[in-house]
């Protein structure tokens, strides 16, 4: 793993060209261009606001309502697409792979950082929502209370990606897997819906056993409160964090000489 990581320092340059090619490619010709990217999230948040603000929120304040669906969707989008397009990523790199010895990690960097970029847009616009509707300009200053959690979430959705790559290579079907497995993860994480709806109910239970519930909140939380989170929190984010990495370190040591033989 050391000349894993030594080897993507090597290549950064190659590796932030490929950031960018994604880019051009992805919005070539295109109006709106990366708003693009924000125009699922602000939809599903503007439906959820509409019709569930108050049935699931407290109705008393829809805008803080919007803020935290939108915070949620950002961070839940960057997950669950940095595992699906991780499914895509060695077929689309396969040329490259068969021309240079560069480590597959780098291919599902490439994926990771791709999706951060569109993320972090959705989280500006939270933070742009927050400080024009409380008209505070101090809430910026809780964007560094951000940071330890989204550096977990950008490891855990860098080693998912890695999981999904490698998985995809042996078994076709992750990509449909994943993707059913995401739409019941998505229902049972409190995104559209605070977690007291599931405590008052006896089934907090269930949020405890959601992994992506804990990387949620290192980043939400912060935002929406101007509080770092308690310790207990942090420890559950390091602990799925550590967890998929390990997993993903697993899964590159044990299939990253027979992939190619695969593809």
């Amino acid at each position: 793993m050391i000349q894993h990581a030594s080897a993507m320092w090597k290549f950064r340059h190659f590796l932030m060209a490929l950031v960018k090619l994604d880019l051009r490619q992805r919005y070539r010709k295109s109006i709106l261009g990366i708003g693009w990217s924000l125009l699922n999230p602000i939809a599903m948040t503007i439906v959820f606001t509409v019709v569930f603000s108050k049935v699931l929120g407290d109705g008393a304040d829809p805008i803080g309502y919007a803020a935290a669906v939108l915070t949620g969707m950002a961070v839940w989008s960057f997950l669950r697409d940095s595992a699906l397009t991780g499914c895509r990523c060695f077929p689309q790199n396969e040329a490259y792979i068969r021309q240079s010895p560069i480590p597959y990690t780098v291919y599902t960097l490439r994926t990771a950082l791709g999706q951060a970029i569109h993320s972090m847009i959705a989280l500006g616009v939270v933070v742009v929502m927050i400080t024009l509707y409380q008209g505070d300009p101090g809430v910026l200053l809780r964007v560094p209370l951000m940071l330890p959690g989204l550096v977990l979430l950008f490891f855990a959705a860098w080693a998912a990606a890695t999981i999904a790559a490698f998985t995809t290579v042996f078994f076709n079907d992750t990509q449909h897997l994943l993707e059913v497995a995401a739409q019941i993860v998505f229902f049972l994480t409190p995104i559209m819906y605070p977690r007291k709806l599931l405590d008052d109910k006896q089934m907090g239970w269930i949020v405890d056993a959601n992994p992506v519930y804990w990387l949620l909140e290192l980043t939400r939380s912060p935002l929406l409160t101007g509080e770092l989170p308690s310790g207990q929190m942090y420890l559950a984010g390091l602990g799925v964090t550590f967890a998929l990495v390990g997993l993903a370190a697993g899964v590159v040591a044990w299939l990253h000489k027979r992939v190619i033989f695969v593809l």
